[in-house]
């Protein structure tokens, strides 16, 4: 069933002071207002779940996470964060940013300490970072435990070693060498059985930025195994996904979450979205899809969902998958235009985060050492 979601019709303002204020240092003060639907506290508490949201637009990751029945938020400072991986094995989180790779540790001996008493169930500590110069990365998976990571201007999948910027692992066969153009712009992955089996690229192309041209039209998923392209006809792609035996994308042009046969390359469309559709978790019947609204730039030119610009919101929608209706949803109102990454933190109804400038983002840092003896 195909459902076309607008803005719920039952919303309310967050228990939580508003507008909450964020620090930005390269931008001063920034107000964000957000509504949400009633009950996506009790649907986040529900699952045992919070949402962590990337906004390179902000500059923020955002950490949604629920307590005692009302939505908290947290706003943390990351220069141009994108993807965010969760390695549910190690318990880690991994923020891809300008020119590095930032990764946060889980530290549950300190969470019993934190203010206010019994508020969190979780703690993130930022522990090191990789510099891997400016590659645009995209969205980032764990392999095991290897960080996988779409690196967009190399046109390649690759991973992290410390004697280098980046490994390459694997590029389309369309795409002739490594060269920093930016020739397809890959930007999503999916893994299936622990492993990378599909990516979105905005075009088959090997000549610099020669996705731009018919972007509304050219992009396409490709089978990382094989190689071969199995689907077409998409409009600036993102976000695959292997799911409940199925794989599914973001239209994101189309402001759409489709289901694709990758045996036929048919594409249904399972849900219309008010916004550029990009970030896309799901766990068990639920999909979380990232919503942004669009720049007035030649980027968004010719892409269908630019016809209805003045209507499009931020924020994240919620579709049960079966019925594709409205489960619930959250919008930025104002302060956070664009979104890019959509993950979920499971076991975890409210965390604690400390990203790499805690001081800016107003938090008190947090240090652990050695017990004595070790």
């Amino acid at each position: 069933m195909t459902a076309a979601l607008e803005p719920a019709a039952s919303l309310e303002a967050p228990a939580a002071p508003q507008p909450a204020q964020t620090d930005d240092s390269s931008m001063g003060q920034r107000e964000v207002r957000y509504e949400h639907s009633l009950d996506l506290a009790e649907l986040l508490g529900g699952l045992r779940a919070s949402l962590l949201i990337s906004t390179y637009q902000a500059g923020k990751l955002v950490a949604i996470g629920s307590r005692q029945g009302q939505l908290a938020l947290s706003f943390h400072n990351f220069d141009r964060p994108m993807g965010v991986a969760v390695d549910r094995r190690a318990n880690a989180v991994a923020v891809a940013a300008r020119n590095k790779v930032w990764l946060l540790r889980s530290a549950r001996s300190v969470v019993s300490s934190l203010e206010p008493p019994g508020a969190y169930d979780a703690c993130f500590l930022t522990r090191s970072a990789q510099v891997t110069g400016e590659i645009q990365a995209h969205e980032m998976a764990w392999a095991g435990s290897e960080l996988w990571i779409v690196n967009t201007l190399f046109s390649c999948l690759c991973t992290l070693h410390p004697d280098f910027s980046f490994v390459p692992r694997w590029r389309p066969p369309f795409v002739s060498g490594l060269a920093a153009e930016d020739r397809c712009h890959l930007n999503g992955l999916a893994l299936l059985d622990g492993k990378p089996k599909y990516v979105t690229a905005m075009a088959e192309s090997d000549t610099p930025g020669g996705w731009r041209p018919n972007k509304g039209e050219t992009g396409c998923l490709i089978d990382v195994e094989s190689g071969r392209t199995v689907a077409r006809g998409f409009a600036m792609p993102h976000s695959p996904r292997v799911h409940l035996g199925r794989v599914w994308l973001l239209d994101s042009g189309r402001g759409a979450l489709v289901c694709v046969d990758p045996a036929t390359g048919e594409a249904k469309t399972v849900a219309r979205f008010p916004g550029y559709t990009r970030g896309l978790a799901m766990i068990g019947r639920l999909a979380f899809v990232g919503l942004s609204k669009i720049r007035e730039t030649s980027t968004f030119g010719g892409v269908p969902i630019a016809e209805d610009r003045e209507r499009l919101k931020c924020g994240v929608g919620i579709v049960d998958l079966e019925t594709g209706t409205l489960a619930g949803q959250f919008e930025f109102t104002s302060g956070v235009d664009e979104i890019f990454d959509v993950s979920l933190l499971p076991g975890s109804r409210l965390p604690a985060v400390r990203g790499p400038f805690a001081g800016e983002d107003g938090e008190k840092t947090i240090w652990m050492v050695p017990a004595p003896g070790e």
